[in-house]
C-alpha cells in the first residue's frame, strides 16, 4: 500500500463529506482521485503544503495526515461556508496543524509561504505566477490547467519549482471545477470561458475559442448556438465508442482558433468548430450536431476526428508538455500548451 492509501485507512471520509451538521457537499471530488493526485505530489512528514480548493475538507485531512505533526496544511477557499465547517471538523478530530482560510487561490496564500507542495482541485485560467514565487525551490505542484481556452480542456500537470522558474515533468487525465472569484452555486455552468448561455425554454451554453472577434453583443456565440440548437442536422459518430478524455486533449491541442465547446443540453457537453456563419459539435454520447449536412463546420470536425484517429486516440499522457510565459497586464502566468 502507499503512504496516501494507509493514511485514507485512517480518515473518515464521510465525516467530511456527509457531516451531520452541515449536510452533504456537493463540492468535493471522487476519493480514488485524490488520492491519485496526492500520490502523484509525493508529501513528506514535515513538508509545508497549500491546497486551493477545501471543499468538504477531506483532502486537507489526508495532507495533515501525511505531514504529521512536524508539518503544516494551508487550504484556501472561496466559499466561507465549506472554510468554516472543515475548520470546525478539523479541530473536533484534533487536527491542529491544518488551517482553512477564506481566499481567491489564484494568488495563493504568501503569508505562510514558501511551500514544499501545492495541490489544486480548482482549474485556474494559467499556472499562475502566484504558485511559483511561493513554491520551494525544487519543491512540486500538482494541479489542473487548461490547453485551450474554452472549459474542461484541461489534464492535471506536475510541476518542479527550479530556481523561480516551472517545469513540467509529467501530465495526466484529469481536471476540476473552475477556479472563480466567488462561490459557484450552478455546478452544471462552467465557471469561465462561457461567452453565451440559454436559460429558457431549458439551460444551453457555448464556449468559442474566437470570442476577441466577437462583438459586444456575443452576436456569433448566439448565432452559433442558436445554429446547434433548432432545426440543427444530427448523425451518429462512424466510429468506435468516443474515448472522450483522448478526443478532447487532441481537439484543444489542435490550437485551432475555431474550437469551440458547448453543452446543448445540461447532461453532456459537446466539442466542434464554428465561425459566425456555421458551427458543428460531437457530443459526448457520439452524436454529431450542425448547423447542415454540408457545413462547413462540420466538414472541418470530421477532419479533425478522422485526424484523432489517424494518430491511435493519443493518452494525455503522451503529449509533449510546455508552459508559454503570458501577462496580460493582471495576474500573469503561464500558459500549458500540448504539442505530439
Amino acid at each position: 500500500m502507499t503512504a496516501v492509501a494507509d493514511v485514507a485507512a485512517t480518515v473518515p471520509d464521510r465525516l467530511y463529506t456527509h457531516h451531520d451538521g452541515r449536510g452533504a457537499t456537493p463540492h468535493r471530488s471522487n476519493p480514488a482521485v485524490i488520492h491519485r493526485e496526492l500520490t502523484t505530489l509525493d508529501v513528506q512528514p514535515g513538508h509545508h503544503v497549500v491546497e486551493f480548493g477545501t471543499g468538504s475538507g477531506y483532502s486537507g485531512a489526508l495532507l495533515a495526515e501525511l505531514v504529521g505533526p512536524a508539518g503544516t496544511v494551508t487550504s484556501l477557499d472561496i466559499d466561507a461556508y465549506l472554510v468554516a465547517w472543515a475548520n470546525v471538523i478539523h479541530h473536533e478530530r484534533g487536527l491542529d496543524h491544518v488551517r482553512c482560510h477564506v481566499a481567491d487561490g489564484v494568488g495563493g496564500f504568501p503569508g505562510r509561504a514558501p511551500y514544499d507542495r501545492m495541490v489544486a482541485w480548482c482549474t485556474p485560467p494559467l499556472l499562475p505566477q502566484a504558485w511559483v514565487d511561493q513554491v520551494a525551490d525544487g519543491g512540486l505542484i500538482v494541479a489542473p490547467l487548461p490547453v485551450a481556452a474554452v472549459p474542461n480542456m484541461t489534464v492535471v500537470a506536475k510541476i518542479r519549482g527550479c530556481g523561480g522558474e516551472p517545469v513540467v515533468e509529467a501530465v495526466f487525465t484529469g481536471g476540476y471545477i473552475e477556479a472563480t472569484t466567488s462561490p459557484k452555486t450552478d455546478l452544471d455552468l462552467p465557471g469561465r470561458w462561457v461567452d453565451w448561455e440559454n436559460r429558457v425554454p431549458s439551460p444551453s451554453w457555448i464556449s468559442i475559442a474566437w470570442r476577441e472577434q466577437d462583438d459586444h453583443l456575443h452576436t456569433g456565440a448566439r448565432t452559433a448556438l442558436a445554429r446547434l440548437l433548432k432545426d440543427a442536422h444530427c448523425e451518429p459518430y462512424a466510429g468506435p465508442e468516443l474515448d472522450w478524455p483522448s478526443w478532447r486533449t487532441f481537439a484543444a491541442h489542435l490550437a485551432d482558433p475555431q474550437l469551440t465547446m458547448a453543452g446543448l443540453r445540461p447532461d453532456l457537453w459537446a466539442i466542434g468548430h464554428s465561425t459566425p456563419a456555421t458551427a458543428a459539435v460531437v457530443q459526448q454520447d457520439g452524436t454529431l450536431v450542425a448547423d447542415s449536412p454540408d457545413s462547413p463546420s462540420l466538414a472541418a470536425l470530421r477532419g479533425w476526428l478522422d485526424a484523432w484517429e489517424h494518430a491511435g486516440r493519443p493518452a494525455p499522457e503522451t503529449y509533449r508538455p510546455s508552459l508559454v510565459r503570458h501577462d496580460d497586464g493582471g495576474r500573469g502566468g503561464w500558459r500549458l500548451r500540448l504539442t505530439r
